[in-house]
């Protein structure tokens, strides 16, 4: 996806999140380690309840800061992602699936925070902010969630 605006950028966040579902929800049905499939299907429907937040945050963000070209998202490395299911997750133990996780949620901040610095209007750098709070608010719900089940 050609990434233009910050409405695309949204939109492609949004369909990084339904990937990544779809993904680890596969995965989990294939998964042989019940531990490891419990997590797989915790963190899909995590990720797509992010989706709808996502969706949700586009409909109520600034039209202005939405139609705002991105003219840098080109400089920075694109996040891994395929328009088929990945079900290597089903392959991967507890802490492996952890990590990759996270690993795909810092690369979402840190393009944000790449994107925060070069915005050119406000408007785009307070959506840009707001983007990366709920990524990390998200992200610490999951790393709270995912440290009870480790202890469990």
């Amino acid at each position: 996806m050609e990434i233009k605006t910050y409405e695309e950028l949204i939109d492609w966040t949004r369909q990084l999140h339904a990937h990544l579902a779809r993904s680890l929800h596969a995965s989990a049905e294939q998964a042989a380690d019940e531990r490891a499939s419990a997590l797989l299907d915790y963190i899909s429907s995590h990720e797509a309840k992010l989706e709808q937040a996502v969706t949700e945050f586009e409909k109520q963000a600034d039209s202005k800061a939405l139609h705002t070209r991105l003219y840098d998202y080109v400089n920075h490395t694109p996040i891994e992602s395929h328009r088929t299911c990945d079900t290597h997750y089903a392959d991967l133990d507890f802490q492996a699936i952890e990590r990759e996780v996270f690993d795909f949620h810092d690369q979402v901040m840190d393009l944000y925070d790449a994107l925060i610095g070069k915005a050119e209007i406000p408007e785009a750098k307070s959506l840009l902010e707001d983007l990366k709070a709920l990524e990390q608010h998200e992200a610490m719900r999951l790393a709270r969630q995912i440290g009870r089940m480790d202890d469990i």
